[in-house]
């Protein structure tokens, strides 16, 4: 019988053909390498939280970035740098950014930025002539149905207007209350300075004034209506103080889209016109009769945005059929890099065309000028993300009354089929859209 526990564990490990173990080293040996591990986490967990040794050498950095690597354990450095660039702020990658933020250099370029209605495009609306000269018809009846812009317009209309991202007018008139008229001028218009509201209210964001009313009074009404244009915060295109001002676009940044306006005019076709020419020293009009500056300044507005429009007081009044001048100078707006052309001065509608891949009405008519029943409408762009012409519309109306209204029905029908009677090479569908 065995005596002990150890007796049978040699009879064992005997049997087993082994030697028994040294318990004493056994001990020792486990000892050291617990010991060992704990060194060995101790010195992970420093690395961890960015501690180390006063002297370590080369060679222990080397170790602790490998035991980082291995257990996917954060440098200290480029923790602290990104703790760092939480606080910074977002950095603007869009096209514009730099430009928006130099507000000195937006308002020595004409730089204007505006809200977009939707994310995925931008609206561009357009309408010919209109009038708030004091003594006409129109703005006669406006005060007798009580002053405000609802007498001129219907609420469906102005919704239209007030929600294109970008709504461009012809001012065809002067804000004075100086001057003396033009001699021997059939017609010649001034409108209190404070009708410049009804601009606001109809939602107008830029009016063109290149056109042979708004020297009516001389060039102190045409230096009045541009204060008063200035004053109420309203851009214009198309005259200046200055031959400088007067060939300046007016750019709006929409959507980080940069759109370029141009506006010049042909009327009068004079050597020496009663509406002034803008010259290095004297206030007056960007005219482009025998005139090639036009181009150069459409070359030079596509070079820095990403879509121009060409708006031009042209043609022959009560005319449906362009005539030669319009002709000859619209291949040219296109070839110098106009995106569209807007057209209007013939006081009625003129068609509706392509010049290669660049829309083109020739005439927009009165909008909102007098009190002669007449179809108009508006002429409505979209814009895709890239700058680039998604959809063109035109928009049937008709002025009656001493009022405007956008139709619909059997009326819209009929107004668009005198659109397509004049617009050959082009679709008019139901809704207005223009199809090449």
């Amino acid at each position: 019988m065995l005596s002990s526990w150890e007796e049978w564990d040699n009879i064992t490990y005997m049997n087993k053909g082994r030697k028994k173990p040294n318990l004493i080293l056994i001990f020792l040996l486990t000892l050291t390498l617990t010991i060992g591990a704990g060194v060995g986490v101790l010195y992970v967990v420093t690395i961890h939280r960015g501690q180390s040794e006063p002297e370590a050498t080369d060679r222990d950095r080397d170790n602790g970035q490998a035991v980082a690597q291995v257990y996917d354990i954060e440098d200290s450095s480029e923790a602290e740098k990104e703790e760092q660039s939480v606080d910074e702020e977002p950095v603007d990658n869009s096209k514009y950014g730099k430009i928006l933020a130099d507000e000195e250099y937006c308002a020595e370029n004409r730089i204007y930025a505006i809200d977009a209605g939707y994310d995925d495009e931008v609206s561009l609306l357009f309408a010919g002539d209109i009038s708030f000269a004091d003594g006409y018809a129109n703005m006669e009846t406006l005060k007798q149905r009580g002053g405000e812009i609802a007498a001129a317009f219907d609420d469906n209309t102005l919704e239209i207007m007030q929600s294109a991202d970008i709504f461009m007018v012809n001012n065809e008139f002067t804000y004075t209350s100086r001057g003396t008229p033009t001699e021997e001028k059939a017609f010649t218009f001034r409108g209190n300075p404070d009708y410049v509201r009804y601009l606001k209210d109809i939602g107008a964001d830029v009016v063109s004034v290149a056109n042979n009313h708004v020297y009516d009074y001389g060039e102190v009404s045409l230096l009045d209506t541009l204060d008063t244009l200035e004053g109420a915060g309203v851009p214009y295109v198309g005259a200046g103080r200055n031959i400088d001002e007067a060939v300046k676009p007016v750019y709006f940044i929409v959507n980080d889209i940069k759109i370029a306006l141009v506006s010049a005019t042909q009327i009068e076709r004079l050597d020496n016109p009663d509406t002034k020419g803008a010259t290095a020293d004297s206030a007056g009009t960007f005219r482009c009769w025998n005139n090639d500056r036009i181009y150069d300044v459409i070359k030079d507005a596509a070079a820095q945005s990403d879509y121009v429009v060409a708006y031009i007081h042209w043609g022959t009044e009560n005319e449906e059929i362009p005539d030669w001048a319009q002709d000859k100078m619209a291949p040219k707006l296109a070839e110098a890099g106009a995106d569209l052309i807007i057209g209007d001065h013939p006081h009625i509608l003129q068609k509706i065309g392509y010049i290669g891949s660049t829309p083109i009405i020739y005439s927009l008519g009165n909008y909102w000028f007098n009190s002669k029943t007449l179809d108009t409408g508006l002429l409505e762009v979209t814009l895709d993300t890239e700058g680039h012409t998604n959809t063109v519309r035109f928009i049937p109306a008709i002025q009656s009354g001493c009022r405007t209204v956008v139709v619909n029905g059997a009326e819209a029908e009929r107004v668009l089929d005198h659109m397509r009677e004049l617009s050959g090479g082009v679709t008019i569908d139901s809704e207005g859209y223009i199809h090449k």
